[in-house]
């Protein structure tokens, strides 16, 4: 069964980096063809939860990573509505892991993705990541928890997945979501090619329990590679593919969709990694296991979905790095970003510590 497992975490992480450089290829951004932070913030933006013109499409590829994992849970037989685990504070979780995340430009996948096209600003992003991974585990080591799930009812369970078949009736159907003409949230793959590889991927994550957070935490904590190695598969499946179509470049600057101040793209994914730890999954992982009528990850997806929104109402998001003549003329973190990364980091350190010392006191008490 390891074996197996193993077998089917690799086939995931390739599927996920060739989708990503393929969905790019097909009309996708430029080094964004699979990124779960910029679709979710698209999608927002689809639903006029914020009224950035140029980042608004309900991205097929949030809907069927949803759908895949639902299909085939039900399929396995191993769909059940559960939740109640520290509801709230998931919510808040993923409200500020989404705000870190738009202010690196992009998810754990996004910097992978990154990474295997040339951009050297993923890399100081993977170290920030790391780090935030770490520190999380050092919570989880002495106790860390956010409480035991509870079973619920499996409508419960299946509202996000419903509200995705919906979502995607009213893209189909044209004019009753916003959608942008030109930048990122015009750049489209076609739907239902990008549709059914989510769907492929939805499914395959959910059997192998893909997580790219995971992949470090286990090795740092428990010295298992296990996932780490369908991590290692998306940038290696990526890099080829990257090579193969001639979209490698290598540099710190002209990246497209990203930005060079090497603090805030180190300390936004500190924020992602720390939080991802907390939260027990990436948001790619927070998807899937909607999927499977986790609430407690739909609530954290909702939480991603209103950090995307409050980050581009506020003026948090970071900006595409413009260089004229070597120097950068505009995008980059924005101050009030570079605010709120520090607050969110701030945040999630707060709850590490409440919820650590809340196990603590009732052990003593036991």
């Amino acid at each position: 069964m390891k074996k197996k497992n193993l077998f089917l975490v690799v086939v995931t992480g390739l599927a996920l980096g060739a989708a990503g450089v393929g969905l790019m290829l097909l009309g996708n951004p430029a080094n964004m063809g699979f990124c779960i932070a910029c679709f979710i913030r698209d999608t927002s933006g689809a639903l006029h939860l914020h009224s950035a013109p140029v980042v608004q499409y309900a991205r097929p590829e949030i809907i069927g990573l949803i759908l895949g994992s639902f299909i085939i849970s039900i399929v396995t037989k191993e769909y059940k509505g559960r939740g109640g685990s520290s509801p709230l504070t998931r919510f808040v979780l993923g409200f500020f892991v989404m705000i870190s995340a738009l202010v690196f430009l992009g998810c754990p996948l996004r910097m992978v993705l990154r990474m295997a096209a040339g951009d050297l600003n993923a890399w100081v992003g993977l170290i920030g990541f790391v780090a935030g991974i770490f520190i999380g585990v050092q919570f989880l080591k002495r106790g860390y928890s956010l409480g035991r799930t509870h079973k619920k009812n499996a409508l419960e369970g299946a509202t996000l997945p419903i509200v995705q078949v919906v979502l995607l009736v009213m893209l189909l159907v044209g004019g009753l979501l916003a959608s942008s003409e030109s930048g990122p949230g015009a750049a489209r793959a076609p739907i239902w090619i990008a549709l059914l590889l989510a769907l492929v991927i939805g499914a395959l994550a959910q059997r192998s329990r893909l997580c790219q957070m995971g992949g470090f935490r286990d090795l740092i904590m428990l010295k298992d590679p296990h996932l780490f190695w369908g991590g290692l598969a998306i940038f290696v499946a990526a890099l080829i593919f990257n090579l193969a179509a001639s979209t490698f470049k290598l540099s710190f600057i002209g990246q497209p969709i990203a930005h060079s101040q090497w603090l805030w793209n180190f300390l936004p994914m500190v924020g992602v990694g720390l939080g991802s730890a907390l939260l027990g999954g990436c948001p790619m992982r927070q998807l899937v296991l909607t999927g499977t009528g986790n609430v407690d990850s739909a609530i954290t997806v909702l939480g991603l979905l209103v950090g995307a929104a409050f980050s581009h109402n506020f003026g948090l998001a970071s900006g595409g790095e413009v260089i004229e003549e070597g120097v950068r003329v505009s995008g980059g973190a924005t101050p009030a970003g570079q605010i709120a990364t520090i607050v969110s980091l701030v945040v999630m350190v707060v709850i590490a510590v409440a919820y650590t010392k809340k196990r603590e006191v009732q052990k003593e008490r036991i």
